[in-house]
Parts: structure tokens; sequence; C-alpha cells
């Protein structure tokens, strides 16, 4: 097992990966935008994101945005995505992931990473408790369009 920082070079596998990340996530199958959205990602340096492989093969990945804090004058990460390929689960890559990323935030000096999943998703609610996550009761979360 492996994980690396992602790069334009790395586009096509990454593509794959988030494309297949968006159809475990009742999303249409699109290349194309996918191809699109990471290399812009990418390019403009507005996400971080890192693959995992096993033995050379491309299994996962996970991909951070920033974030700042006003209150404590620090940058924040939002770990947004994490997907590891059905055939890999199991098997530590998603932890190993998760802990590339909190070891990136600390890296960075950044206040921490924060993320967010679904009441129903206990499995992964599971490894986030496990890595050190904490639930959050302090705050209401609302969103609008």
């Amino acid at each position: 097992m492996s994980i690396q920082r992602a790069t334009i070079n790395e586009l096509n596998f990454l593509t794959e990966l988030f494309d297949s990340y968006r159809v475990f996530y009742q999303q249409e199958s699109n290349l194309e935008g996918a191809r699109n959205f990471l290399k812009e990602r990418l390019e403009n340096e507005d996400s971080i994101v890192f693959i995992a492989y096993d033995e050379g093969n491309p299994i996962g990945f996970v991909q951070l945005y920033p974030t700042f804090s006003s209150v404590s004058m620090k940058r924040s990460w939002v770990l947004n995505d994490l997907f590891v390929n059905e055939t890999a689960r199991k098997k530590g890559f998603g932890e190993k992931l998760i802990k590339t990323a909190i070891d990136f935030a600390g890296d960075t000096g950044s206040k921490g990473v924060s993320l967010e999943t679904g009441n129903d998703n206990v499995t992964a609610q599971r490894l986030y408790e496990k890595i050190g996550f904490k639930k959050e009761s302090n705050y209401f979360y609302y969103f609008s369009f």
C-alpha cells in the first residue's frame, strides 16, 4: 500500500476513481465531467488529493478543500471526498487515506480537519470515531441554495 499526493500526471487514474465515487452516490457516470472538474481543481490548487495504490494499482482517494476560521485566524481542511474501490475495502486503505489527510493538515499548520457524513452511514461513522474524530454537538449546520 502506498499513498501519494495527486498531480495533473495522475489525472487519468483519478478520473476513473472519482467517477466511481460519484456513481456510488447515485450520480450518472460522466468521465469527461469528472476529468474537467478534477483538472480544474488540480490546476487551480483548489483542493488537495491523495491517491492510494495497492501493488501499483490506484484503488482510492481522499480530497481536501481549504476553509478558514476568522475566529482562530487559521486554515482548516474539509475532508470532502473519500473513496476506496469495493474490491479493496476493509483492508485499511480508507483509514490510511484519512490519516494521510490529517497528517497533511498538521504539516500545513492548520486548525484541523472536518467532515460530514449521513446519519445512516454507520460504517463510516465508526471509522471516523476510531481515528479520533468527534461528533459535533455544539453547532447546527445550515445550507441554502
